[in-house]
């Protein structure tokens, strides 16, 4: 199978600079999802042809297994395909997509392949009860006779509502022998595509037609108002897969998933959460209310806290995080870890029933087992041009409103008292205290606000 996917055009209605084929839907551009998808069916060849945004949607998109066509002018959907042939195996059929059309499915694919056989001319086509701005499907005696574009229809075509959505397979041969022979005599003055049909016809090639399982598959993105539709078609879709595999969402209308999702048994999903890159629940998870999570792993039975953000993160089996508690990357929780309400822990390891429950930071730290961090501990890690890690070991206690400046080390078994600067290593199993001596001062008096501020004192 060869599949050849226009992606040349502007986008002028998504009013920016990014060409329309790389505007995320899901967390990946949308020509990513056409791509993804004829690579499931197994094309021998892809060859995207590209033309507005240029060189930036082939770095984006870059691939081994792609040939990339240069649309220049851009003359009708014909003229681009006419792009793409060399690139074509002459032997297998050439499957015709739209680099901004995201959702088609390779079921609905396999269908029209399937229905074209070796020699037929397939068209996908849709009946839509309002066809407003599409191609129509001309029939007589219910045969395909011809597509009449929406600018080029009298009124009795127009009524017609059976539309082309111009995804079709045709045998290769037969399209090196039409798009040649293609003319822009029409009211946009472009090279149709859809003149193939009459061509086929024509020949008496048998021309047949398979319609998708969902209108939505083939709505293409026009607008950011369409990106915006497709895309809560696209998550409700997802969250129906979830459910369907046991997952409890409080509200499928609220969830984003850009990526890859997997979930064990027993999972529940809060309202407002968004999942990106490759995120992995363990069974029995619970995530609360409007969390982040990116490509992370959640051991079994963890409970992440509502509003939390982790990244590249690893959270083990028990542990609870949040809620407003931040794992960024590097991050490794063992089992029975809690991490509260606006702790921050980065590139460090916390190992099993280990707590950091209020107000800290862990950055470049080696935290052994059932250490506790008190309230407003900070590992302070960097001095402006190199970064130092702190080691804890085993069962210290580490009083609130500590500082460790690293690099510094604190013994097994050892307790820190609150308001501690740690400037070298803590000894095992002793008290360690870092602080001023307390002064009181009789007879002090409380500045107060002069009567009258003009007046200098």
């Amino acid at each position: 199978m060869n599949v050849i996917i226009l992606a040349a055009g502007q986008g002028k209605r998504m009013h920016s600079d990014l060409p329309k084929v790389l505007h995320p839907l899901a967390g990946k551009p949308l020509l990513g999802h056409v791509l993804d998808t004829a690579r499931k069916i197994g094309a021998e060849k892809i060859c995207v042809v590209y033309g507005y945004g240029g060189e930036q949607v082939r770095n984006a998109l870059n691939a081994p297994d792609i040939a990339w066509a240069l649309q220049e002018p851009q003359l009708g959907t014909g003229h681009a395909v006419l792009q793409g042939m060399p690139f074509a195996v002459p032997s297998a059929p050439t499957l015709i997509l739209y680099g901004d059309v995201p959702l088609i499915r390779a079921s609905t694919l396999h269908r029209l392949i399937e229905a074209a056989g070796t020699g037929s001319l397939a068209l996908l086509t849709a009946h839509l009860d309002n066809p407003r701005g599409y191609g129509r499907i001309v029939r007589v005696d219910d045969r395909v006779t011809r597509i009449v574009e929406e600018k080029d229809a009298d009124g009795a075509e127009r009524a017609i509502r059976e539309i082309n959505t111009g995804i079709l397979v045709a045998p290769t041969a037969a399209l090196a022998r039409w798009l040649p022979g293609l003319s822009k005599r029409n009211a946009q003055g472009e090279y149709y595509l859809t003149d193939i049909v009459a061509m086929a016809v024509a020949e008496s090639m048998s021309v047949v037609t398979v319609h998708p399982d969902a209108v939505w598959e083939t709505e293409g993105i026009n607008s950011k108002t369409q990106l915006a539709t497709l895309e809560r078609v696209h998550q409700r879709n997802i969250a129906a897969q979830l459910m369907e595999a046991g997952v409890t969402l409080a509200d499928p209308a609220r969830i984003d998933v850009r990526g890859h999702l997997g979930c064990g048994r027993d999972v529940g999903i809060d309202v407002n959460c968004v999942f990106e890159g490759r995120v992995e629940l363990a069974d029995r998870v619970s995530i609360g209310a409007h969390c982040l999570l990116k490509n992370c792993r959640i051991g079994n039975g963890a409970r992440i806290a509502p509003f939390c953000h982790i990244e590249d993160a690893i959270v083990g089996p028990d542990s609870i995080v949040g809620p407003y508690a931040r794992l960024r990357p590097g991050t490794e929780l063992g089992r029975d870890v809690h991490i509260g309400n606006f702790v921050e822990v980065k590139n460090s390891s916390i190992a099993d029933h280990s707590k950091a429950n209020h107000l800290a930071y862990v950055g470049d730290a080696t935290i052994g087992s059932r250490v506790n961090l008190g309230a407003g501990t900070i590992t302070c890690n960097y001095d402006g041009a190199n970064k130092f890690r702190t080691v804890i070991e085993d069962d210290v206690f580490i009083g609130s409103d500590t500082q460790l400046v690293a690099p510094v080390t604190v013994g097994r078994g050892a307790t820190l008292g609150a308001g501690t600067t740690l400037t070298k290593d803590a000894p095992p199993d002793q008290l360690t205290v870092s602080r001023a001596k307390q002064t009181s001062i009789p007879g002090w008096k409380r500045p107060t606000k002069n009567a009258n501020p003009k007046k200098k004192v």
